[in-house]
């Protein structure tokens, strides 16, 4: 196995699956092939537990001043992306302001200059490696992970992933050994459908979605998070209709992190499901409808926008619902 890989592909095609895969492998106590899968080590890894297991991801512009404070804040965001990911059973695609910044940088130099807890090896995957903020700092986080990749420890393996690696240093894809992943043949995202996202789905409806799939399990996974995002959207609006007492039940089964995941997805169905309102008042001449509908759009545009900071998505979907109460 290299030091260093860079898995590329389009978005979808199961790079991070991949990279937690190989993580298995190297980690298992069996030292086999493949990941046993029942050890230990590989159930530490697939609970995304396993304290030789590193994995960072895009996260939003970091609000401390001081070096050290960044790091501990980008720790503490990191960890709650993971316990987001260890919840939903999924990984959402990073919002677009989230990047890979300085202090995430400073922060694997220092998992790399640990010694493995637990295994004889460590892992760290760097989710979207394409985020790398090279803009900031003179370039330093870039160059920051250039001396990493030029003299891993032997005990480090490293796995960037990336479905725009034009968007890397060439520097640093020159110190990578990159594998592509290709899309998936229908007939196995057909199987994936059926096992993994929905038992019932048979003839016309299962083949428009493997179309839609384009040969991408991740594009399944989400346009599945699509119609569930759909779902609560639309029972929070009749929730919103009747009053507290039922939309209260709805907010508090909302988990109080990881706004850019589920919650992002039922703010998007919200406007959706807001302009097709907006559009049926318009065609009614429906003047309250209107205001109506537009006021509502608004405030859930406010609250879209409080998504790149350390919004607590329990307590602004209760907000939300309250106003949405106003204008139902």
């Amino acid at each position: 196995m290299p030091q260093a890989l860079l898995l590329t592909g389009p978005t979808g095609t199961g790079k991070q699956r991949l990279a937690l895969w190989l993580a298995q492998t190297v980690l298992c106590a069996d030292a086999a092939a493949e990941p046993c899968g029942h050890c230990g080590e590989c159930r530490f890894v697939g609970e995304l537990a396993h304290p030789d297991l590193h994995w960072l991801v895009p996260i939003p512009r970091l609000k401390a001043g001081e070096t050290a404070k960044q790091i501990d804040e980008a720790k503490t965001v990191l960890a709650e992306a993971l316990a987001e990911r260890r919840d939903s059973g999924r990984w959402e695609p990073s919002d677009g302001t989230a990047g890979h910044w300085l202090a995430s940088v400073r922060l694997l130099q220092r998992i790399v200059a640990v010694t493995p807890f637990r295994s004889r090896r460590k892992v760290i995957i760097l989710g979207d490696a394409e985020r790398l903020v090279v803009q900031e700092a003179n370039l330093e986080a870039a160059n920051s992970l250039l001396k990493v990749l030029e003299e891993p420890p032997a005990d480090t393996l490293l796995i960037l992933t990336a479905a725009e690696p034009q968007g890397l240093l060439a520097t640093i894809r020159s110190r990578v050994v990159p594998v592509r992943l290709g899309r998936i043949p229908d007939e196995v995202i057909r199987q994936f459908l059926v096992r993994e996202v929905d038992s019932t789905l048979r003839g016309a409806a299962l083949e428009r979605r493997v179309v839609d799939a384009d040969g991408r399990p991740g594009r399944a996974l989400q346009s599945a998070a699509d119609s569930a995002a759909g779902d609560r959207a639309r029972a929070l609006l009749d929730a919103a209709a009747v009053g507290a007492q039922e939309w209260a039940s709805l907010a508090l089964r909302q988990a109080p992190w990881g706004a850019r995941g589920a919650f992002a997805d039922t703010l998007d169905s919200l406007a959706v499901e807001l302009r097709e309102r907006l559009a049926r008042a318009a065609l009614a001449d429906d003047r309250r409808g209107l205001d109506r509908a537009l006021t509502a759009l608004a405030r859930v545009d406010a609250v879209h926008e409080t998504l790149g900071t350390n919004v607590n998505p329990q307590l602004a979907l209760a907000e939300l619902a309250r106003d949405l109460e106003r204008v139902a």
